[in-house]
């Protein structure tokens, strides 16, 4: 079995590619407002904070240099946090372009996609009429026909690319499939042990989000990696605090955040990522657990520091 810890690691998720600006006023856009809502997720108890960068004007996803370097220098700055990197980046850029942040900025953690896999945006489209910039609806619509490119190469390049940097993955696996794939390299000797494994449920072409569909993940990662791994969990949309609960009852590990979720009840839009990371918290506390400091969260990560970035 999976050692646990007797800490609870929050990840907040404060803004991705997944959400588009219309969808949600409370969004952050700017590196300004990513920043101020990285450090209120952290000040309400995230100890992880997962960042990807947007393009202040549209809101469109990027991942230039440029982009981060404003945000992540003042959350370096006014948080003791844990950076995570995106190297996911969004669908539609080449896996150089999603890279180059972490590998750059050399993070304790990046985020490391385990899978080709269709990702299927398009519903959203029934939900949302209006948009206010041109990019918005095409990108939701190219998921109809388009996929999210993460080959054996990808992967293997993403690993290469960032293996002098010291940075621990967050390993994330959409399908049982993923899980063999993060046994292929480890097997190969290019990523180490402990593994962070994100398990991510409810998106549209991945694992659903049943209660069998969570013990199974775990399951079978406790028969590939035994006590190699730490396990967190991401409930996609509607089923994201129902999956962090069931997560922190196993013993894992939670990740919340606007971009797995702009929701923080039925048809009640989140005004921040802090009430989200609030409200995962008051439901780990409730089941007798804690949450872990971010500088616990190194030490169970075995991460190498914050004083080791380069930013």
């Amino acid at each position: 079995m999976a050692k646990a810890s007797r800490k609870v690691i929050i990840t907040c998720a404060v803004t991705g590619s997944i959400h588009t600006p219309s969808m949600s006023p409370h969004l952050p856009i700017t590196a300004e407002e990513i920043a101020d809502a990285a450090i209120g997720a952290a000040e309400a108890g995230a100890a992880v904070v997962h960042l990807h960068a947007r393009d202040p004007k549209t809101g469109k996803p990027d991942q230039s240099t440029e982009a981060f370097a404003p945000f992540l220098k003042v959350i370096k700055q006014r948080s003791n946090c844990v950076v995570n990197i995106t190297t996911g980046g969004a669908m539609t850029m080449t896996i150089e372009e999603r890279v180059r942040p972490a590998a750059t900025f050399k993070p304790e953690v990046a985020s490391l996609n385990m899978g080709t896999m269709n990702f299927g945006l398009y519903p959203m489209l029934e939900r949302q009429k209006e948009f206010k910039h041109d990019w918005e609806r095409p990108y939701l619509e190219g998921s109809r026909a388009g996929f999210f490119k993460n080959t054996f190469a990808d992967i293997e390049y993403i690993l290469t690319t960032c293996a002098a940097n010291g940075s621990r993955f967050e390993v994330e696996c959409y399908d049982i499939g993923h899980l063999y794939t993060l046994r292929h390299f480890a097997d190969r000797g290019i990523i180490k042990p402990p593994f962070f494994i994100q398990s991510v449920f409810g998106i549209l072409g991945g694992i659903g989000p049943h209660y069998e569909d969570v013990v199974m993940m775990k399951r079978t990662a406790d028969r590939l990696f035994g006590d190699q791994y730490r396990w967190s969990v991401l409930g996609a949309g509607r089923n994201q605090l129902a999956i962090a609960a069931m997560a922190a009852a196993m013993g894992g590990n939670v990740r919340v955040g606007m971009e797995d979720s702009l929701w923080i009840g039925p048809g009640q839009l989140a005004k921040s990522n802090a009430e989200q990371v609030t409200k995962v918290r008051q439901i780990i506390e409730g089941l007798g657990l804690t949450i872990a400091s971010a500088d616990e969260a190194r030490e169970i990560l075995a991460l190498k520091g914050g004083d080791k970035v380069d930013f």
